[in-house]
């Protein structure tokens, strides 16, 4: 059975709207990757999973929208989902959803909550 943690990914101020945060959660060989979307004042978070392929979403560092920064991008394949859903509306996994991840925010903080290892 794996563990969770609670870690606190960073202030929700620090991060454009809209934008992206990357985190980890564990340590060792399989840790748990994610990010966080701020949009609209929201914040959501999912795991960093290509659900069609099953490699990380993003190319850079915390590069997960879209040119247009309306939709979430796996950069390998263009597939795009819903922000503030996961769910994939264009590419080769669309209607199959991103993982979400339990967000909370506290006193401006963002702090997310997800097993220790995949």
């Amino acid at each position: 059975m794996n563990e969770t943690a609670e870690i606190a990914v960073g202030l929700v101020a620090e991060i454009e709207d809209p934008g992206c945060r990357e985190f980890q959660i564990g340590d060792g060989d399989w840790p748990f990757m994610g990010f966080v979307v701020h949009q609209a004042g929201q914040v959501y978070a999912y795991q960093n999973f290509c659900v069609h392929v099953g490699h990380q979403l993003n190319w850079m560092p915390d590069g997960f929208l879209s040119k247009d920064r309306s939709a979430i991008l796996c950069a390998s394949h263009g597939a795009q989902y819903e922000i503030d859903t996961g769910l994939c509306f264009r590419g080769p996994c669309v209607g199959k959803s991103l993982r979400p991840v339990d967000v909370e925010i506290r006193d401006g903080v963002i702090y997310v909550t997800g097993p220790t290892s995949m």
